[in-house]
């Protein structure tokens, strides 16, 4: 496999994963624009910021308090 093989490799799984931690957070009750700012931020701990929202943080204030 080819080095650019590889790195295209780990960018479709980057891919997928912000996909997924996207559509995690739509359904918590996120916007989708601080959705997506969370989801590309791979650092934030998915778990606390879902946590947030189902609780009822307002998205923008979420968004604040996680990055």
């Amino acid at each position: 496999m080819s080095a650019a093989q590889v790195e295209e490799s780990g960018t479709q799984e980057v891919d997928v994963v912000v996909s997924w931690r996207f559509e995690e957070l739509l359904r918590a009750g996120a916007d989708a624009g601080s959705a997506l700012v969370l989801a590309g931020h791979t650092e934030i701990d998915l778990h606390e910021a879902t946590r947030l929202l189902e609780r009822g943080c307002p998205p923008a204030l979420a968004l604040q308090i996680m990055l």
